[in-house]
């Protein structure tokens, strides 16, 4: 989508054109930053995208403690959705989760993910979402359970299989209409981090409001986001995992492969859509086909990675 798209406002026809749904999932190939979508997968299609290698999932949005009409058991969601990682083609080598862990920053909230998640065996590297720091005193709550090695605010970076990996915080000091904000101290950090690499090196980012401009109105979207993607020019190999807005979109710009998660507790309107964003209710068998996760394979030795998002209906 061009700037002016996003300067006279989505329509929602626009919006529908840029997004991504998954009935049983989408598979993308991305060599030098161009994807190409294979086929709706089913089972065996799975299997063959990810038996050769490195495999990690990505999960977003839990809203642990939400039970309005949107969704009354948004817990029992989120364990459907873990529980999907025994079916998976390979075991995930980590999962990332992409903010908004509960609905209210309540410590029994965060006590209530920890052991859904923490079940799986698999380790987990978290982002917060505004719904996990709404204040000083979750802030520094989110910190002494998720922030323990972390930078600053909580960002921090890791390496696995050759992919370097960088967890990001946009949720505090957020400006007009909700935008997500890195802040001068983060984007130093990061512009530090990602000096000493290659340009070959492939880059995971994950945050939890997508690093593009989904729809400013609403929020989606990073104030400041420029200044860190200037930083990844570089790189052969960039992908942007995000949550936030709790429905598949993605968007290839350059070097740089954008892709928003659906959640696990309650989807949200197509940008421009409604009114506002906030939880959308649909007929009760429709909900779990906009709920999902989402898995993504690194084949060792190969430039492309495969991206599948699957749903709780599938």
């Amino acid at each position: 989508m061009s700037d002016s798209d996003h300067e006279d406002g989505l329509n929602r026809r626009h919006a529908l054109e840029c997004m991504i749904w998954a009935g049983t999932g989408v598979l993308w190939t991305i060599a030098g930053g161009v994807p190409k979508s294979l086929s709706l997968l089913d089972g065996a299609e799975a299997a063959e995208a990810a038996k050769s290698g490195f495999t990690f999932l990505q999960i977003s949005d839990s809203h642990v403690g939400f039970n309005k009409a949107a969704n009354p058991h948004a817990l029992e969601t989120l364990k459907e959705a873990i529980g999907r990682i025994d079916g998976l083609p390979a075991k995930p080598a980590f999962m990332l989760h992409t903010g908004d862990i509960t609905h209210s920053a309540k410590p029994t909230e965060f006590d209530d993910a920890s052991q859904i998640i923490g079940g799986t065996g698999v380790n987990v590297h978290y982002v917060p979402g505004e719904h996990d720091i709404t204040d000083e005193a979750t802030q520094k709550a989110y910190l002494e359970r998720y922030g323990k090695g972390t930078s600053g605010g909580g960002w921090y970076s890791f390496d696995s299989n050759g992919v370097h990996f960088i967890g990001l915080n946009n949720v505090v000091n957020l400006k007009n209409f909700g935008l997500g904000y890195l802040g001068h101290e983060q984007l130093e950090w990061l512009e530090d981090d990602l000096r000493p690499l290659s340009a070959s090196t492939p880059i995971v980012v994950f945050a939890h409001i997508p690093l593009w401009s989904v729809y400013p109105n609403w929020g989606w979207g990073t104030d400041d986001a420029a200044v860190a993607l200037g930083y990844l020019k570089r790189f052969g190999s960039v992908t942007v995992l995000n949550g936030h807005i709790h429905q598949l979109m993605q968007k290839v710009e350059g070097n740089v492969t954008f892709h928003t998660a659906r959640s696990t507790a309650f989807p949200q309107p197509a940008p421009g859509a409604a009114p506002s964003p906030g939880p959308l209710v649909v007929p009760a068998e429709k909900l779990r086909g906009l709920l999902g996760i989402t898995n993504v394979a690194f084949k060792r030795n190969e430039s492309p990675l495969a991206i599948t998002d699957t749903s709780l209906a599938d």
